[in-house]
Formats: structure tokens, C-alpha cells, sequence
């Protein structure tokens, strides 16, 4: 593992959910030379390898999060961006469901729910 690789990695992980762009930024702030052609390519080849993975939860990049994490669903609120994350067993009942119904197997880990928190209110009109 060389060092940009190994400060990408450590990004990912203390910034919990993040786009290639805030692991740049925070990558910058110890090695200025690691460019985000840089960060992007290597965020491939941890994925590769299984310790980071992506979640889309924007129209925007990607947003990584370390594999190690426990696999979880993202509920991201269109009001205020904030995520939160919930246990897969919530979802367990409609994954069973799709499987049997439609031989469809769901990667919860990949399953991000968009609404409105309880902080930014109802978000009549967002469904």
C-alpha cells in the first residue's frame, strides 16, 4: 500500500460517507501532491480490493464508506443532506419479498431512501 493510497484509505474512513472530492480535500490537507485523479483512481482499486465501497445518494459523485463499516441502508434528506443509517434488517422483509416474487436479490448495501428528516419537516411535494 503506498502512502496516497493509504491517505485516501484513512480519508474514507474518518469522514464516514464522502465524495472523491471531500477525500481530496482532506487527502490535501497532509499531501497537497495527491491530485483528484489520483484519489479517483484509487478509490477504484480499494474498491476493488474490498475495503471501501460506493453508494450513490446524490444525482453528484458517488459517496465511499469503508467496507469494514456493517452494511447498512442510507436515509439522505433532500431539506438539509444529512444521512443517516439504519440497519439492513429493515429492509430484510422487502428484500425476501423481491426475491421470491421476482428472483430479484436486492444489495441493501447500495439501497439509499430519499425524503425529509424530522428537523427539515413534512417536504409536502417531494415523493
Amino acid at each position: 500500500m503506498t502512502a496516497p493510497r493509504q491517505l485516501v484509505l484513512d480519508a474514507v474512513r474518518a469522514l464516514g460517507h464522502a465524495t472523491p472530492e471531500q477525500v481530496h480535500v482532506a487527502v490535501g490537507r497532509i499531501a497537497p501532491g495527491v491530485n483528484i485523479t489520483t484519489v479517483y483512481r484509487t478509490l477504484e482499486l480499494l474498491e476493488e480490493l474490498g475495503l471501501v465501497t460506493h453508494t450513490h445518494l446524490s444525482h453528484g459523485a458517488p459517496t465511499y464508506h469503508a467496507a469494514d463499516d456493517d452494511q447498512h441502508v442510507h436515509l439522505v434528506c433532500r431539506g438539509c443532506g444529512g444521512i443517516q443509517e439504519l440497519p439492513p434488517e429493515l429492509l430484510q422483509p422487502l428484500a425476501s419479498a423481491l426475491r421470491r416474487q421476482h428472483g430479484f436479490l436486492v444489495d441493501i448495501g447500495h439501497v439509499a431512501l430519499f425524503g425529509r428528516c424530522g428537523g427539515c419537516g413534512s417536504g409536502e411535494g417531494d415523493e
